[in-house]
């Protein structure tokens, strides 16, 4: 919601829209509550400011504690074989900033995340001598991976499939 409000400062001047565009956002109870709301209780300052909404929604629906959550998202998180690094370290990023986690728990529980397949090749790989390093490390194993995926991938499609755009349309394998 923030970056609509930064992009759009004509459209969202008032703080009563930026209620409205975030309640836009509500599902099941909370978006019921927000119609009772704007039903029976329109005078209401929880739908013309931003910070009574937040309070108002947070306190009945939300996370009572976000540090918690983003712990528990952390000790959960996994790399996916069939995702890109830079999806990981985004999420993983996301979830760091909120725990508190000092340096080392946070390096713990990121090479815990890591596939075992990027766990052996920086077995193998000269230490690095930061986060940064091995981040950049990691992006050029993830990097090559995708590459010969795609190398791969691009062996399996016949040279006279339907699938081959360079295949002239109507023509077979012994013209």
């Amino acid at each position: 919601c923030l970056t609509m409000f930064q992009a759009k400062l004509l459209t969202f001047q008032l703080e009563s829209s930026h209620v409205a565009f975030t309640a836009s956002y509500l599902q099941s109870i909370a978006f019921d509550h927000y119609t009772v709301l704007l039903q029976f209780d329109p005078n209401s300052p929880v739908l013309s400011n931003q910070q009574a909404f937040a309070q108002e929604f947070s306190s009945k629906f939300g996370v009572f504690d976000t540090v918690a959550e983003a712990k528990q998202n952390l000790f959960n998180l996994q790399m996916c074989n069939n995702k890109r690094f830079t999806t990981f370290i985004v999420h993983f990023k996301k979830e760091a900033y909120e725990s508190g986690w000092n340096y080392n728990t946070l390096w713990f529980a990121f090479c815990h995340a890591l596939l075992q397949c990027i766990k052996d090749i920086l077995c193998l790989a000269l230490k690095q001598p930061s986060y940064n390093g091995y981040k950049t490390l990691i992006t050029q194993i993830d990097q090559q991976y995708w590459e010969d995926c795609s190398k791969y991938l691009a062996l399996q499609v016949p040279w006279n499939s339907s699938r081959n755009s360079n295949w002239p349309t109507g023509a077979t394998a012994g013209n």
